[in-house]
């Protein structure tokens, strides 16, 4: 999957997670199940979702729509379309343009038919030699439907001479490089993968007795009742029968994990566990080291609502300043509002966020975000603060400078479009004009993740490319087409 224009004027600094799954098994009425699950991943793409299930009467069925789950998976016309107790679903960012350029067979899950019957997958991540695979099947006879990478396992799977899909799923995934979470499903099994980095997150939880669900994060877990079993582990892939047996394996090599830090940064939801913490505790926790590495005079802590809210709490626990909602955002500001012309256009953020004035004037804030991407955001609230007479504006950012773009299944521009890739933080401040700007170390950012000791330069327990330019998996494909990788002096 690969980076695309904002597909909205105000959403277009924000890094964004491209993809969220989920699958059941042993439930009645799976598609129900899957489409209250998408909802609660629709923080993770929302651009499209999509539905396949099997029923042993109907066969396989998909529904594949743009826009929300909510829009598309509650009318009980569509849901009647879905019949089965098994079944999975994808919730994505168009990843080839906007909703009106990407056509609807690139929405997964994918379906394939092939000689033991059918199956379908749906893919959170990005393969990184996506480009390479694709050339090669297509030389060797295979034709495409989507543009999208995640096409190429399902190809890869035709080709596997293994004589159950698991075992052919084992080979075609034995040849993908890069970040996977993928769920899957064929009439009677599902099945979860993780790359053998873990990038990307996979939950097991248990419904009844027989019933399972997969799910990117746990708190999609809890909007259907589910228990929370377990994380899938790295490199593993657990398939569950419709009767509730479940096998797990390790198909690939070990290496060692490599989770996103940036799940635990912005992209998970707080009330999500990963890893065994909090979402929300650790973000709590970043706000906190922040505080002790920089701190600075003033009279209110308030956050970019909503990511950067739990590090604001936090800084303003550590530092003894009191917290305030100085920014107030409009909870129904729809990525489908308006087409914005060039006059609300030029409104900027006020459509979605608004200074509290009474809060603010004539005060010293501090402002706390998760990131900075291309900083286009931050100037314009940072403008909106001194308008409203906040008589200075410190900036606390609760992630490191983001200097590189990630391969691995996030939208992020390409590095010439990345603020701390062209600046130095003090060039930086000045773009923004603000009084002061800091970000938290990548030790602190450890720290706050669980990592006493910080980072470990020569076996880093998370992918931190996007901050630290050391990329865990070569990006083949890019690299192809010419990206320089960070060299030993930098």
């Amino acid at each position: 999957m690969h980076t695309m224009p904002p597909s909205h004027p105000f959403d277009d600094d924000k890094l964004k997670e491209e993809c969220g799954v989920f699958g059941a098994i042993g439930v009645t009425d799976a598609a129900s199940f899957i489409a209250l699950g998408l909802h609660a991943l629709q923080h993770r793409g929302q651009e499209a979702g999509g539905i396949v299930t099997y029923d042993p009467e109907a066969g396989f069925h998909s529904a594949r729509r743009f826009g929300y789950v909510r829009d598309n998976f509650t009318s009980q016309k569509v849901m009647e379309t879905l019949p089965g107790s098994i079944g999975i679903g994808h919730v994505r960012y168009s990843t080839a343009g906007s909703k009106g350029t990407t056509a609807i067979r690139d929405v997964q899950p994918f379906f394939g038919e092939f000689a033991m019957g059918g199956a379908a997958i749906a893919h959170n991540g990005n393969i990184t030699n996506a480009d390479a695979l694709r050339r090669e099947l297509i030389e060797r006879g295979s034709i495409f439907q989507s543009s999208s990478d995640s096409e190429c396992i399902i190809h890869l799977m035709a080709r596997s001479l293994q004589r159950n899909i698991p075992e052919r799923m084992k080979d075609a995934l034995r040849r993908v490089e890069g970040a996977f979470s993928v769920v899957a499903m064929t009439r009677t099994k599902l099945i979860g993968v993780r790359d053998p980095r873990g990038v990307r997150p996979l939950v097991l939880g248990k419904v009844g007795d027989k019933g399972y669900v997969l799910s990117s994060e746990t708190c999609a877990l809890d909007i259907i009742g589910a228990e929370f079993v377990r994380e899938i582990e790295p490199g593993e892939m657990v398939v569950i029968s419709d009767q509730g047996k479940l096998t797990s394996s390790k198909p690939f090599e070990q290496q060692a994990s490599r989770f996103c830090i940036f799940e635990h940064v912005y992209f998970s939801r707080p009330d999500s566990i990963l890893e065994g913490r909090s979402v929300y505790e650790t973000r709590h926790q970043i706000g906190v080291e922040l505080a002790k590495e920089s701190p600075v005079d003033a009279d209110l802590v308030c956050p970019v609502p909503d990511s950067g809210t739990p590090a604001a709490i936090g800084y303003a626990h550590q530092s003894g300043i009191p917290y305030g909602m100085g920014i107030i955002r409009n909870q129904y500001m729809g990525r489908t509002f308006i087409e914005p012309s060039e006059q609300i256009r030029n409104m900027g953020v006020r459509l979605k966020l608004n200074v509290n004035r009474a809060l603010i004037r004539d005060k010293r804030i501090i402002l706390v975000d998760d990131s900075v991407v291309r900083g286009t955001t931050s100037r314009k609230i940072k403008d909106m603060l001194l308008d409203a007479g906040a008589a200075e504006v410190h900036f606390r950012i609760a992630s490191p400078p983001t200097m590189w773009p990630c391969f691995y299944g996030v939208d992020t521009p390409d590095r010439d479009k990345l603020l701390a890739a062209q600046m130095s933080v003090e060039e930086m401040r000045q773009h923004l004009g603000v009084d002061s700007l800091e970000f938290i170390s990548l030790d602190g950012l450890y720290r706050a993740a669980g990592v006493a000791e910080g980072r470990d330069p020569k076996a880093p327990r998370y992918c931190d490319a996007c901050f630290s330019g050391e990329y865990p998996v070569v990006p083949s494909d890019m690299i192809a087409k010419g990206f320089e990788m960070k060299t030993a002096a930098e």
